[in-house]
């Protein structure tokens, strides 16, 4: 098991090593100066220069590499150019907002489409599988932001329930800084949940095939109890899998949706960093998108040693 842990922990290092290096070379190409976009396409040539000196723009492409790469290990994510603040200190803010909106989301999926998807499972043929394969072609179907504006047209514009946008911050109070995460929540919880739907639905219902819950239909357990205390358990592994690859889209894909509901989140922060050429944040929030995705499949992996002790057996 040590072993195993180590050999992840290091490919886990060198996968982000090199994403860090893909990083800055892409942003690195990316078109436009970002000093002329700060002063203007009025500023001199001297005042453009000096600029780029400070900024350290004028160095080499590695060199700027070792000097982030040394700043993000010491916990420096240096400075924005457009806000003039670390970005530390913004990633830290906007994660306030997309951290809560990702945890609501996942709940929301998970609460809609394991037991939708169990029981269709359970019920292939019937009117539970009917209902879910209607759910699923539906919500992959339905963009997200789409499904943003219908949720602001009913709760906000025509019953008046929810806040149509803005987020109040958490200082003030619990309550409406959730109340203004619901709509994005169930916005982007509901394509989420149509995917996890299938995978659990397919998932169980190749488990309920297996000798092992024949077994126990023929000890006579009842079929409830079959499928929630062994079909669903047994179906976790790649239900996980997909779980741990809708978190970090929830995390780093709510772009549209924060846009739409004017949230003050990390994927709004990377639009408007690549639309003021902020290369700096831009590197150090795609860096943190990544790692993210590459932390959570670690997590991942270690979970099915933890419901599976077939695995656990293997090792």
């Amino acid at each position: 098991m040590i072993t195993l842990l180590s050999r992840r922990l290091v490919g886990l290092i060198v996968t982000l090593a090199i994403v860090s290096l893909l990083i800055f070379v892409v942003m690195d190409l990316l078109p436009g100066d970002p000093a002329s976009i700060m002063l203007g396409t009025s500023a001199s040539p001297e005042t453009l220069a000096t600029l780029r000196h400070e900024l350290g723009l004028d160095q080499p492409l590695l060199w700027r590499y070792g000097e982030w790469l040394a700043g993000v290990f010491r916990g420096n994510l240096g400075q924005s150019y457009t806000y003039g603040v670390p970005v530390a200190g913004l990633i830290l803010e906007r994660l306030a907002v997309t951290l809560p909106l990702a945890l609501m989301a996942i709940a929301l999926s998970i609460a809609i489409a394991i037991p939708l998807g169990a029981l269709a499972a359970a019920h292939r043929g019937g009117v539970p599988d009917a209902v879910a394969s209607i759910f699923s072609q539906l919500g992959i179907a339905l963009p997200g932001f789409w499904v943003a504006l219908l949720l602001i047209m009913l709760f906000s514009t025509a019953l008046g329930w929810m806040p149509a946008g803005g987020f109040p911050g958490w200082s003030s109070s619990i309550w409406p800084a959730l109340k203004a995460l619901v709509m994005p929540a169930i916005a982007l919880a509901l394509p989420q949940a149509a995917v996890l739907t299938r995978v659990t639905r397919s998932a169980v219902l190749e488990t309920l095939h297996e000798d092992f819950t024949r077994t126990a239909l023929a000890k006579g357990l009842s079929k409830p109890r079959i499928l929630w205390r062994h079909a669903v358990p047994n179906a976790l592994v790649p239900v996980l899998t997909i779980l741990g690859l809708q978190f970090t889209f929830l995390v780093a894909g709510a772009v549209l949706v924060e846009n739409v509901f004017n949230l003050p989140g990390l994927g709004r922060l990377a639009y408007q960093a690549l639309s003021q050429r902020d290369i700096i944040v831009m590197q150090d929030v795609v860096l943190f998108f990544a790692g993210l995705v590459i932390v959570m499949n670690f997590i991942v992996d270690l979970s099915y040693l933890a419901i599976d002790p077939r695995l656990r057996k293997g090792i």
